[in-house]
């Protein structure tokens, strides 16, 4: 259990949160969730003791053993896979490397030996014999495969590592464990992995992530950082995100009677209580939802983009052809003999090789050759693309966000575009702002303002939801899936595929290809997952 009492911290001026009064209790996982610089890492040092609040404390049981995931990706390069995870036992490895150490002494004496005794005792209790076998399977489990386990950190892939240190937080059976953006990086297998791993945990777990599906498979509950406040509501981020947007719409609609909107939240309640036969808590979280009030539920103050894609013109018949198509990109073949054809209606998910995904959307937008095969786009059609690497766009571009958001589009009126940038959150001042200086975020918004400018009748996007927080996440999603054209796009993000792909296409990695119209899900089960 994590106690947190009248907690506070301000940097200068800043306040990030005061008055923070939670308590974590074993067998529940925690997401956190705010806007971007909120304050949420910083949430989750403050219960590590990575950072010292301005008032209040935190305590903690000092029988449980808490484990954080490691953001530093380089800290044990020049450790072995497997010793790596062990560490994240602190005593048992130290226990370990002690006991390892007086062994291989040569003058070894009586007590020495007395000492490797109480070494041993300590280390049998810890159950520090089964520490290589749960090391090796945190490792295979995460897709690591025993071929790796003796190497050095440093001779993985980045990927690799990601995945090292996260075995490594969740070695030992930790009472406690602290999880900053545990997903990235990993693919399919993995995340289904450790929302298992985590849906039997019976410890305390508390997750920041920016992955929807994530936080709804594996939440309990989920603590909101706004008002510089922080909150915690039962019910995973689904079900905070839609009884936040009702408590807005009531609080917009002053005429309809108080006791109808209970009634309606009441329903809600009931809905989401239904669908939550997958968590072993579904029982325990059912008696807390019912208990419910309408007091309970607070408006957000988080701002959500608006993104809205409209055409000029629908599609024809023919919209694109890709036939034979093959691309090598240094070297390296990448796609070998695709073949597709886009009919009305498709909204196609591409998943699997990033390079070949990213290789193919560039050809298809004429900036890169295929060494053969043919793709033919149909003449009623117009583009516009989302590129993974934006920077062409912004890099040495010396103008303000009207004024670069006026090279895109026909009309060159300030109080046209600054209506597009509004939109997406760039206003007043804001929208005066030097293109060159912005966050990842923000040129993802601008870049998505330059689409929704052109009109156009079938999106490509390349990892849109790259760089972006919850809120614009959740808006991109909702502007594509109701975009009445083709969209063609790719994506890390499990509800985003599955809420808007009617179809999908996997790239493999030796470049041949599935093409399967039917959804995420239905393709990961029959498919992907084994």
């Amino acid at each position: 259990m994590i106690n947190v009492s009248n907690v506070s911290l301000r940097y200068g001026a800043q306040k990030l949160f005061e008055d923070v009064n939670l308590m974590f209790t074993a067998g529940n996982c925690y997401g956190v969730i705010g806007a971007n610089g909120a304050g949420k890492s910083t949430f989750l040092k403050i219960l590590s003791g990575d950072v010292e609040p301005n008032t209040g404390e935190v305590s903690i049981d000092k029988n449980i053993r808490m484990s954080v995931l490691k953001q530093d990706h380089f800290e044990y390069d020049d450790c072995e896979v497997l010793q790596t995870v062990i560490m994240g036992n602190k005593k048992l490895y130290e226990i370990m490397v002690e006991k390892d150490a007086i062994y291989a002494k040569e003058d070894f004496n009586d007590e020495d030996g007395i000492k490797a005794a109480e070494l041993e005792a300590e280390f049998a209790e810890m159950d520090g014999w089964s520490a290589e076998s749960e090391a090796s399977s945190l490792l295979q489990g995460l897709g690591i495969g025993t071929d790796l386990h003796y190497k050095k950190v440093e001779e993985l892939l980045g990927n690799e590592k990601v995945k090292v240190l996260l075995a490594q937080a969740l070695f030992g059976k930790p009472g406690i464990l602290l999880l900053d953006e545990p997903t990235n990086h990993l693919d399919v297998k993995s995340i289904r992995w450790l929302q298992e791993f985590l849906g039997d945990f019976e410890g305390t777990v508390i997750v920041v992530s920016h992955d929807r599906y994530f936080l709804n498979e594996v939440c309990t509950h989920m603590v909101d950082i706004d008002f510089s406040k922080i909150k915690m509501f039962t019910g995973n981020y689904d079900f905070w995100y839609e009884s936040s947007q009702l408590a807005l719409q009531m609080m917009k609609d002053q005429n309809k009677k108080k006791e109808d909107k209970i009634k309606e939240l009441q329903a809600f309640v009931a809905r989401f209580s239904a669908n939550a036969s997958k968590s072993k808590q579904a029982t325990s979280r059912k008696k807390l939802l019912e208990k419910i009030t309408l007091d309970d539920i607070q408006p957000s103050t988080r701002r959500y983009p608006f993104v809205g894609f409209t055409m000029e013109r629908e599609v024809g018949n023919e919209i694109l052809t890709v036939e034979d198509l093959s691309i090598t990109v240094d070297g390296e073949k990448l796609i070998d003999n695709l073949s597709f054809r886009v009919n009305k209606g498709d909204k196609i998910a591409f998943i699997g090789d990033e390079l070949a995904i990213s290789a193919l959307f560039e050809l298809l937008m004429g900036n890169l050759e295929a060494d053969s095969g043919s793709y033919k786009w149909g003449q009623t059609i117009t583009t516009s693309y989302f590129p993974k690497d934006n920077s062409e766009f912004f890099d040495d571009v010396d103008l303000s966000l009207v004024d670069w958001l006026r090279q895109f589009s026909e009309e060159k009126s300030e109080i046209y575009l600054r209506g597009f940038l509004g939109r997406m959150l760039f206003s007043g001042e804001e929208a005066l702002k030097k293109a060159k200086v912005l966050s990842g975020g923000e040129k993802v918004r601008c870049m998505l303002s330059k689409m929704m400018l052109s009109n156009s009748n079938v999106l490509l996007l390349d990892q849109p939801t790259n760089h972006l927080d919850l809120e614009s996440i959740t808006s991109v999603n909702n502007g594509l899936r109701d975009f009445k054209s083709n969209v063609l796009f790719t994506s890390h993000d499990h509800q985003f595929i599955q809420t808007i792909a009617n179809r999908i296409i996997e790239i493999k990695d030796d470049g041949s290809f599935n093409d399967r119209q039917m959804t995420y899900e239905e393709y990961l089960e029959k498919f992907y997952i084994q």
